[in-house]
C-alpha cells in the first residue's frame, strides 16, 4: 500500500473507533513489526522526507516518481493479462510505450494527457480475481500493512518482474534508487497526514490496519462483507 493510498483511506476512517480485530490472529507479532516500522519512520524515513522534501515535492520529484511508476507498468500489463482484463492490458501497454518514448523513459507522463491514465494492479489482485481470500492481516517490515494473499502477491511480483531480464545490473540499481526516492517523496508529500496517523492516533496500529483493509477492498471493488473477514468495527461499541 502506498502512502498516497494510506492518506486517501484516512479520509474514510477518520471517525472510526480503534479496537482489536478478532480476525487478526497475528496481532502480537504484527504489533511488534509495526513498532519496528514506526522506529524506521521516526529515525530514517521521516527525517529523509524533511531534508529532501522541497526537492521531492518539486518537478524533479514528480519526474522521479513518474520514472519509477513507468518501470512498474509491464508488471501491471502481465497481471491484467492473468486477470483476463485484456482491454486494461492493452491500455497499460500503450501507456508504457508512450511514456517510455515521448515521455523520455517515463520521466514525463504524456500518456495521461492522451487519455492513457494509469491502471495499476498487482499479483495480489490477480489472486483475488482467481478467488483467493485475503487471509489474516499481516504487517510487513518496512513495506507496512498487507494480508496473507497480498504478501504472497508482493513476493511473486518481485520475482517475476518482466524487466529483470531486460535491464542491466546498473539499470536495475537506478530503478531501485528511483523506487526508494519515490517512496521518500510520498512521505514528504503526505507528511502531515501520515504523521497524524502514525503519531497522532490513540492506536496507530489499529488505525493503520483499518485503513489498509478499507482501501484495499475498495481498490478490488469489494463490499464490506465480500471476503472472509468480518468487519471488527461493526460492533466496536460492544467491545
Amino acid at each position: 500500500m502506498t502512502l498516497a493510498s494510506l492518506a486517501a483511506a484516512a479520509l474514510l476512517s477518520a471517525c472510526a473507533p480503534a479496537t482489536r480485530n478478532p480476525e487478526d490472529p497475528l496481532e502480537p507479532v504484527n504489533r511488534a513489526v509495526h513498532g519496528f516500522n514506526l522506529a524506521a519512520d521516526r529515525f530514517v524515513l521521516r527525517p529523509a522526507a524533511v531534508v529532501t522534501g522541497p526537492v521531492l515535492r518539486s518537478p524533479v520529484g514528480t519526474a522521479i516518481s513518474n520514472f519509477s511508476d513507468n518501470l512498474g507498468t509491464p508488471q501491471a500489463v502481465a497481471n491484467h493479462l492473468l486477470q483476463a482484463r485484456f482491454a486494461d492490458a492493452t491500455h497499460s501497454a500503450w501507456r508504457f510505450a508512450v511514456n517510455s518514448t515521448i515521455g523520455l523513459a517515463g520521466l514525463f507522463d504524456p500518456a495521461t494527457a492522451m487519455g492513457l491514465e494509469e491502471r495499476d494492479t498487482d499479483f495480489g489482485a490477480t489472486l483475488n480475481a482467481w478467488g483467493a481470500g485475503e487471509g489474516p492481516f499481516v504487517m510487513l517490515p518496512i513495506r507496512g500493512p498487507s494480508n496473507a494473499r497480498d504478501a504472497v502477491g508482493e513476493v511473486v511480483d518481485l520475482l517475476t518482474d518482466p524487466l529483470d531480464n531486460v535491464l542491466s545490473d546498473g539499470q536495475q540499481e537506478v530503478a531501485t534508487g528511483a523506487f526508494v526516492l519515490s517512496k521518500v517523496g510520498d512521505r514528504a508529500r503526505y507528511f502531515e497526514t501520515v504523521d497524524s496517523i502514525l503519531y497522532g492516533s490513540a492506536d496507530s496500529y489499529a488505525q493503520t490496519r483499518l485503513m489498509y483493509q478499507q482501501n484495499r477492498r475498495f481498490e478490488l471493488g469489494q463490499e464490506a462483507g465480500d471476503d472472509a473477514f468480518i468487519d471488527p468495527y461493526e460492533d466496536a461499541d460492544s467491545n
